[in-house]
């Protein structure tokens, strides 16, 4: 469980229409349950389909303010490889990344201006950071919907984050629209237990 008083920092980076938001969303219910204070951002970035956003969760006894910056990061949820290197100097020395190992081409290198970086995350791991991959594409896919990536990630992240499984579930419940709460919580129970 997480040291009261403390604050806990939690970025999710990732491309426009993936659906960071209902992530953050059901961060934000999860951690409400659980009485902590929590300050959630608005999406920072482009929010149209492809271009880059961040949404900062911060949460403890008290917390004065949703932004995180560089070095503050407890953990960072990363929709795309890229944006994992774009935000890495924001996490904290034993922080941990959970990433999907999906590319999706920004616009620099869709228009051939530059060339999507290759082995980004041996090079993120490289510096030390705790890095947890999985392709949450194809596991989304497994679950009924490629959109439950989100959802998928999410189960990843409650792999290392000390808070019980069933909490995780009810807050799925709470957050989701009924007719997709057993899709996403397939999406769920695929992501937390990838690997076992």
């Amino acid at each position: 469980m997480f040291k009261h008083m403390n604050t806990t920092s939690v970025m999710i980076v990732g491309v426009g229409g993936q659906g960071s938001l209902l992530a953050s969303k059901l961060l934000g219910r999860l951690l409400v349950n659980e009485g902590y204070d929590v300050k959630v951002s608005e999406v920072h970035g482009m929010s149209q389909r492809g271009g880059s956003v961040v949404t900062y969760v911060r949460f403890g006894d008290k917390v004065y303010s949703p932004v995180i910056e560089t070095g503050e990061a407890d953990y960072i949820i990363s929709f795309e490889k890229l944006e994992t290197a774009r935000y890495v100097e924001c996490l904290k020395t034993d922080g941990k990344i959970v990433v999907n190992t999906q590319q999706i081409d920004p616009m620099p290198v869709i228009t051939g201006a530059s060339q999507y970086p290759e082995n980004i995350l041996d090079e993120v791991s490289a510096k030390g950071v705790h890095v947890d991959a999985l392709d949450a594409l194809a596991l989304a896919e497994k679950a009924g919907s490629l959109k439950t990536v989100n959802i998928v990630l999410m189960g990843r992240l409650a792999k290392h984050f000390g808070i019980a499984y069933d909490k995780w579930i009810k807050a799925i419940e709470q957050t989701v629209a009924p007719k997709f709460v057993e899709m996403n919580k397939k999406a769920f129970e695929l992501g937390y237990s990838f690997g076992d």
